[in-house]
């Protein structure tokens, strides 16, 4: 069963973003980017300093994001695991 929703969560994504979605980046549950996308209008402001913060930052955000959707997927099942160990603990 903990491979099992391992397995899952690994499967499902994230999104998130940056300067007003300018920067938008997808990641799994293994913490891979499945997607970036840069808003062309960023790029016509030739300010690489700026890009490579809106970058980093969503990319930064991104990672918490599926590291914290693969812990709640993961406490999903040591909670369920707790109440069947209190059972045999009565």
């Amino acid at each position: 069963e903990f491979q099992q929703v391992q397995e899952s969560a690994a499967k499902k994504t994230v999104e998130t973003s940056t300067g007003g979605e300018m920067v938008k980046i997808v990641m799994n549950g293994k913490q891979q980017m499945i997607s970036l996308t840069i808003d062309p209008e960023i790029l016509k402001m030739n300010d690489a300093v700026m890009l490579q913060d809106l970058v980093l930052g969503a990319v930064n955000q991104a990672v918490k994001a599926s590291q914290d959707m693969m812990a709640e997927e993961m406490g999903k099942l040591t909670g369920s695991l707790g109440s069947l160990a209190s059972m045999f603990n009565k």
